[in-house]
């Protein structure tokens, strides 16, 4: 029988368990940072865990000193990578001004000078088009301070979390065989062996695909470079390295990386005619760099996706899009990560669902 006291009853339980999930919700946002450093730790062991295990097994390390050696080897990779590049992108970076955000204005007055000159020639009056728009009152010079300061702020909350993560993976793989003792624990027996294999294929797929990845994005930065060194671009590096660091945001990445390579050419050209020089030089450049993303597009890219996570690229291209537009550029970033997961995940469970084996025929 249904008395008050119960609906009293039942109306102040699902408040608790409202007041509960809201509660961890926000419990999570605020630990978020922690999150993704275990994240990043669990795959960085996954990829790393195959060294540790050649050290063992081959070259009969203990498992202490196999992790300890895999671990400096990668800081070691890091550390090199890091002397390589940022001594060149430090001092390229002070002679671009990219920091000074005076600097910026004047150059961008000066670009603006010679292009109203040259549109002059031609009888266009950009000025008048500027007052009719009321485009000048707009402008923001600190767009590109904003833009450079916030890699500046990325890189050095990176190294906090570099070692952060460095710090757990180590302990990940070093008591690797007591963490999966006590998942099994944890897991429920009926579907152990199935999420086991799904976390090793997941990781196998995974580490492919980042190392895909870092293939794709050092090809690009070494075709930009060579587009820039032979349009005698100043701050090639740098350029070069901004440009191809925005690939990592797939499809629009690299339409971000044209106009901003096509404004930091004309910045870098500031002093030379703007129509025997500057506009002559962008226009170059933005083709080279037009020819590097098709040669992208249709060779890196596809190798990558088909081979490093099985999956056809107008399958990758919809899942992108979908989960860029419901997460933004975060979204475009983990999608194909995500996606591969999911697949894996699919395949374990629902061996049978006729959606998930064509999507997962080649896995």
């Amino acid at each position: 029988m249904i008395t008050s006291k119960n609906i009293a009853n039942g109306i102040l339980r699902a408040i608790g368990v409202l007041a509960l999930v809201c509660l961890s919700i926000y419990f999570i946002y605020q630990i978020q940072t922690v999150i993704v450093y275990l994240i990043v730790a669990v795959i960085f062991s996954m990829i790393a865990n195959p060294i540790v295990e050649f050290l063992r097994r081959r070259l009969k390390f203990s498992n202490s000193l196999a992790v300890v050696s895999t671990m400096i080897f990668f800081l070691l990779l890091i550390t090199g990578l890091i002397m390589l590049f940022v001594p060149l992108i430090t001092s390229q970076s002070t002679n671009l001004s990219l920091l000074d955000t005076k600097s910026i204005e004047n150059r961008s007055i000066e670009l603006y000078n010679q292009l109203n000159i040259y549109l002059s020639s031609h009888n266009i009056e950009i000025e008048k088009i500027f007052k009719e728009t009321d485009i000048t009152s707009r402008l923001n010079f600190n767009f590109l301070t904003d833009f450079f300061n916030s890699i500046i702020g990325t890189i050095s909350s990176f190294g906090i979390g570099l070692v952060s993560v460095f710090f757990i993976s180590f302990f990940f793989l070093k008591d690797k065989v007591q963490f999966i003792v006590g998942i099994k624990k944890i897991l429920p027996n009926d579907h152990e062996e199935q999420i086991l294999n799904s976390i090793e294929k997941t990781r196998l797929l995974l580490t492919r695909y980042f190392l895909g990845l870092l293939l794709q994005l050092t090809i690009i930065f070494i075709l930009y470079l060579i587009v820039l060194l032979i349009f005698g671009v100043e701050n090639a590096i740098v350029i070069a390295f901004l440009c191809g660091l925005l690939n990592v945001i797939p499809y629009v990445g690299p339409f971000i990386a044209s106009i901003l390579a096509g404004i930091l050419t004309m910045l870098s050209n500031i002093g030379n005619d703007f129509q025997d020089v500057i506009l002559p030089t962008t226009i170059y450049v933005s083709i080279g760099f037009f020819i590097v993303q098709l040669i992208d597009n249709n060779i890196s890219s596809p190798i990558i996706f088909s081979k490093s996570v099985n999956s056809h690229p107008l399958e990758i291209f919809l899942v992108i899009l979908i989960i860029g537009t419901l997460f933004g550029i975060t979204g475009m970033i983990i999608a194909v990560p995500l996606y591969t997961t999911l697949k894996v995940i699919g395949k374990e469970f629902f061996p049978e669902n006729k959606v998930i084996k064509i999507l997962t025929k080649n896995l």
